[in-house]
């Protein structure tokens, strides 16, 4: 009796579920929970709180100090696309990319605030691999100030943060544009002080990372 409850309850579910059945349902009662009344998506929306600034986040912005307000701005040359096999085969369209902004205080500064929300998690505060904070034990770290890395163009390590290449993820969808760049010229900066202070890497595999 109890295996026949069971068998009862299991064909119940089956039966009235979202099958042919509880479509039949719908034909007889004219009505069902899959269809009801909703708001599509940016229908109806609420009006901007008074007195408040719209804001765009165009990744392309009309200079490195420009915040998008209203509809999205664009700077008169944006880099060119690039996929990560060109990362990878060093095309020209990549390590030929000029670095636009100068390495101000104000460029460093931002540079080392977003290398520490996003690379120093894997590279280390201080670039050398070995302190990162989420590399497994027995990892190769990859280490930025390396001497191979000292020798890459800065479009190069530009474009290794917007696409990835290997084991690193791309970056492009989280930092924009300037930021790419304002964290270059804080890692030649990291580069720089190792090389100051003796603790250039030996050069990093660039085979299975980035």
């Amino acid at each position: 009796m109890r295996k026949a409850g069971v068998l009862l309850a299991a064909a119940f579910v089956v039966f009235t579920g979202c099958s042919p059945m509880d479509d039949a349902l719908v034909a007889v009662f004219g009505r069902s929970m899959r269809d009801q009344p909703s708001f599509d998506p940016y229908e109806n929306p609420r009006m901007p709180a008074e007195g408040s600034v719209p804001f765009a986040a165009g990744n392309y912005p009309s200079d490195a100090g420009s915040i998008n307000t209203g509809q999205p701005g664009m700077m008169a040359s944006p880099p060119p696309a690039f996929t990560q096999l060109q990362v990878l085969q060093q095309a020209d369209v990549v390590t030929n990319l000029q670095n636009p902004v100068p390495a101000t205080a104000e460029s460093l500064a931002r540079g080392e605030e977003m290398y520490l929300r996003t690379c120093a998690p894997c590279h280390g505060p201080d670039g050398s691999g070995a302190t990162g904070y989420v590399v497994p034990a027995g990892f190769p770290p990859f280490p930025l100030t390396a001497d191979n890395v000292v020798a890459y163009p800065d479009g190069y390590l530009y474009g290794i943060i917007r696409v990835g290449r290997g084991l690193m993820p791309a970056y492009g969808h989280q930092v924009t544009n300037f930021d790419r760049w304002h964290i270059v010229n804080y890692v030649r900066q990291l580069q720089q002080g190792a090389s100051a202070g003796g603790a250039g890497g030996a050069a990093s595999d660039d085979s299975d990372s980035d």
